[in-house]
């Protein structure tokens, strides 16, 4: 297969057949059986990675659980913490054109938009995450202790690490949401077993080469490749975690808390979205389409807070919509290694089959197609598509597409927005587009999701908590607030 433009370190690390790495070693599954990668652009066969059997991945948990209770990493200064996290952040940067290579091929996004977005977001939030592990602090407090007036305390609160985290991911930003768990966990002083996405392990396996590289001790960063079916039912339901952290469906993600709570092992679910896009008639019209686009059509629209759903004060509705239109009609399609392409293909035959059915049921129910609605190959493409006059309730609106599809609803005044942004199941994001200040500030607190942007869509910071209300999930990634996440909270109380 002629892959071109390809650093020569990207087809060898592809031509090598990476292997899985269990306690500082790289290894093949137990009973020797591999599962092929495919190129999301060309549909062809990219690569064999070992498919890991419980076995393996029992193995990883308990390299990670000796690695945790070895007091070499449990007793890691946070300066030292620190200092590794920014050592692997400077190896990332050194490898930023190949990691970004390999989400292409592997993820089917642009190259270039991957280095500057997905690779270049990932190494900041791990050097943000490093600055965190030398400010993780207590607290003294003067205790009452009524039931023992005569006595004198000296009381505090430590925060240690929560141990042994099983971290699973997305095959949307593969590389991103591993360092999303990675960081506050090695921050902490925690160990991890991460189990990336079936389609789409790549960057995960080149990551924990540069975490062995960084100097981190064995079994503090295991990866394990195969199936959700069973490497990721196996590490979900393994004993020794005290963590679980999940990026991904809905659906999947519910029955991880469910297994989750049988054990009270610690839990964050980071799940779907179906995000709101608001255009007040205050707004820059063009602007505001121009973001509304992005918003949808970014990554092929899956993105778990993608603005699928598009909701233009009524008098501009035609106007915006056909705006959209016209630049879902000027995006240039096709393989993310060429630099001039603006939307690469879908993940897989699977998803572009699933986000074409949903296409086909806003046709059957007579819907409008304004733009796109087509599908096309060699490779798992699916056309920007905004489609219009569709009920509220129907599924298109109600349900997760994770594709290019755009559903518009024009509305009449602001309580008519906000009524319909928040008629959802789900929780993630949502963007206001006004130049209208008080009425920006009437609505935030009004939107019942995770993250609210003004003007803008799907801005992310490290230091901004992201997560979603409802069936959007349950915690936070980033911030402060992932630091929380991964430690838990011990009170001290000594009798003097």
């Amino acid at each position: 297969m002629s892959l071109p433009n390809l650093l020569p370190a990207t087809s060898a690390f592809i031509q090598r057949a990476p292997r899985m790495l269990i306690g500082g070693d790289w290894v093949e599954a137990a009973d020797g059986q591999t599962m092929p990668l495919h190129n999301p652009a060309t549909g062809e066969v990219l690569c064999v990675v070992p498919r890991a059997t419980p076995e393996d991945v029992d193995r990883a948990v308990l390299a990670a659980r000796q690695a945790f209770d070895d007091s070499t990493w449990t007793r890691t200064r946070p300066r030292e913490r620190q200092n590794l996290l920014w050592k692997l952040a400077d190896l990332m940067q050194r490898d930023a054109e190949l990691l970004a290579q390999l989400e292409c091929l592997n993820n089917g996004k642009s190259a270039a938009v991957a280095q500057v977005m997905d690779v270049q977001l990932s190494i900041d939030f791990l050097r943000y995450m490093a600055g965190w592990a030398t400010k993780i602090e207590g607290s003294t407090v003067d205790v009452s202790a009524p039931l023992m007036p005569n006595d004198q305390f000296h009381s505090f609160i430590r925060r240690e690490a929560v141990g042994v985290v099983g971290a699973i991911v997305a095959w949307n930003f593969p590389l991103l949401l591993a360092c999303w768990k990675l960081g506050p966990a090695l921050a902490t002083g925690c160990t991890v077993v991460l189990k990336p996405a079936d389609e789409t392990p790549l960057t995960a396996l080149k990551l924990a080469e540069l975490v062995l590289e960084a100097g981190y001790p064995e079994g503090v960063f295991n990866v394990v490749t195969g199936t959700g079916i069973t490497a990721g039912s196996a590490l979900t339901q393994n004993p020794l975690l005290d963590k679980l952290t999940f990026t991904g469906s809905t659906a999947v993600g519910k029955q991880i808390g469910k297994i989750a709570m049988d054990s009270m092992t610690r839990v964050t679910l980071e799940l779907g979205g179906k995000s709101p896009t608001i255009v007040m008639a205050d707004a820059d019209l063009k602007t505001a389409a121009a973001g509304a686009a992005s918003a949808i059509f970014f990554n092929q629209g899956q993105v778990c807070c993608a603005g699928s759903r598009l909701y233009v004060q009524r008098k501009h509705f035609d106007n915006v919509v056909a705006d959209i239109s016209d630049i879902a009609n000027a995006m240039k399609l096709g393989n993310g290694l060429d630099p001039s392409v603006e939307m690469g293909p879908l993940i897989s035959a699977r998803q572009q089959a699933r986000v074409y059915g949903y296409i086909e049921k806003g046709r059957e129910s007579g819907a409008t197609i304004a733009c796109g609605g087509e599908q096309f190959g060699p490779g798992f493409f699916v056309k920007p598509t905004v489609i219009v006059d569709v009920d509220q309730k129907h599924s298109l609106v109600q349900e997760e597409i994770f594709g290019p599809v755009l559903v518009a609803i024009p509305f009449d005044d602001e309580a008519d927005a906000l009524r319909m942004a928040n008629d959802s199941p789900y929780g993630l994001g949502a963007s206001i587009w006004s130049n209208d200040l008080a009425a920006v500030h009437r609505m935030i607190p009004r939107i019942k999701s995770g993250s609210v942007w003004v003007n803008c869509h799907s801005a992310l910071d490290p230091a901004l908590p992201f997560g979603g209300y409802k069936m959007s999930g349950v915690g936070r990634e980033m911030g402060y607030a992932a630091i929380e996440h991964y430690t838990e909270l011990k009170s001290v109380l000594i009798k003097l």
